[in-house]
């Protein structure tokens, strides 16, 4: 069997299943068995969101206990007319740099779980709403 059609049946079996479950007529109340269709609780997400939140706070304190010490030797062994201190001082300025890349991967993780469970709380709220509407008109137009 050739991609092409192979890759059009699939499509229009998506297609089928997807309009078929747009075409049924919800529950009373919607939700399906009484609750959110779309609900974001997954144990593990905010498993992750937690160790993302806790590395943030590990890595903002333990990550810049080196930079301090990096920067003293680096600007001694510099005075000194040592050429490593250039060295040293490239390091640290490195080690900072990808500091503040780490926290900031960190942060973005946390803080995007804890976005994405509001953000479909609203959702639900809103398509909820928006189905009520839909379901209210039905029963007029019948």
């Amino acid at each position: 069997m050739m991609f092409e059609q192979e890759w059009a049946e699939l499509r229009a079996a998506a297609a089928e299943r997807t309009a078929m479950q747009l075409n049924r007529v919800p529950a009373e109340g919607g939700g399906g068995a009484g609750g959110p269709d779309l609900v974001v609780n997954r144990d593990d997400l905010g498993a992750i969101g937690n160790e993302a939140y806790d590395l943030l706070g590990r890595l903002a304190k333990d990550g810049d206990l080196a930079r301090p010490a990096t920067f003293d030797a680096a600007t001694a062994l510099t005075n000194g007319n040592f050429v490593s201190g250039s060295a040293v001082l490239k390091v640290h300025d490195y080690w900072q740099t990808h500091l503040r890349t780490l926290l900031d991967a960190c942060s973005q993780i946390s803080n995007h779980l804890d976005y994405s469970k509001a953000q479909h709380a609203k959702d639900e709220v809103k398509i909820e709403g928006d189905l009520t509407r839909v379901a209210e008109l039905t029963k007029y137009m019948k």
